[in-house]
């Protein structure tokens, strides 16, 4: 088997780089058997039984992708390059693993601006990684991060428009709590806070996870 065998001919107009408004009324495939069916997420209501489960991922994402500058001294007088950088996740004692483009513009023990209120420097680059410690921690860090970082959108959105602010809302589940996901858990943005009533109501009950999504899932298969 080759990865040439899953190639398929996709129309850039197909291209959904907004999510459907309502957010329930985005279009849902339900295989029973081999009976297929369009559908829609708000059709839930009808497919779901009275004592059927729901598992809710809770996990919130962070605006993770940050753009940054480094200044470098030389001969000529200062260097100045852009960084951009995606968080992966904490380390132990506050540092966080991270992803930078183009990786050969840092060195270690170099320092990366994000924003007058946050910055980091470079402890360690280890198997195309950094390893970062910021200038903030808790609730400082977090807030600053919320400030200087945008959501890391999938590199099919990427490409075709650049990340906004209004991304920060589209890629976050409503019942989004814990965060420290990098990328959203797609499936679950299509809920609405009214669908999840209606299921209650219903009868249909819920059990919520917590995994937090990673940078891999924004990685070609190999």
């Amino acid at each position: 088997m080759k990865l040439d065998d899953f190639d398929f001919e996709l129309p850039e107009g197909l291209i959904a780089t907004r999510p459907a408004r309502p957010r329930d009324a985005a279009r849902l495939l339900l295989a029973e058997g081999d009976a297929i069916q369009d559908r829609h997420v708000r059709d839930l209501i009808d497919i779901f039984r009275p004592g059927d489960r729901l598992v809710l991922n809770n996990t919130k994402v962070i605006p993770a992708r940050l753009a940054g500058t480094r200044t470098r001294q030389s001969a000529q007088g200062e260097v100045v390059a852009k960084v951009e950088v995606t968080l992966l996740e904490p380390a132990p004692g506050g540092e966080w693993s991270a992803l930078a483009k183009p990786l050969r513009k840092v060195k270690e023990g170099e320092e990366i601006v994000f924003s007058d209120a946050l910055s980091a420097k470079v402890e360690a680059i280890e198997n195309g990684q950094l390893r970062l410690s910021f200038n903030l921690s808790g609730e400082d860090f977090d807030a600053a991060l919320a400030e200087a970082g945008a959501m890391p959108l999938p590199p099919y959105i990427a490409a075709l428009r650049a990340p906004d602010d209004e991304d920060k809302r589209d890629y976050q589940t409503v019942f989004a709590r814990h965060s420290g996901a990098v990328a959203a858990p797609t499936a679950s943005l299509h809920f609405t806070r009214e669908l999840l009533e209606a299921l209650a109501a219903k009868g249909v009950e819920f059990t919520e996870v917590t995994l937090h999504v990673g940078a891999g899932t924004f990685l070609p298969v190999k």
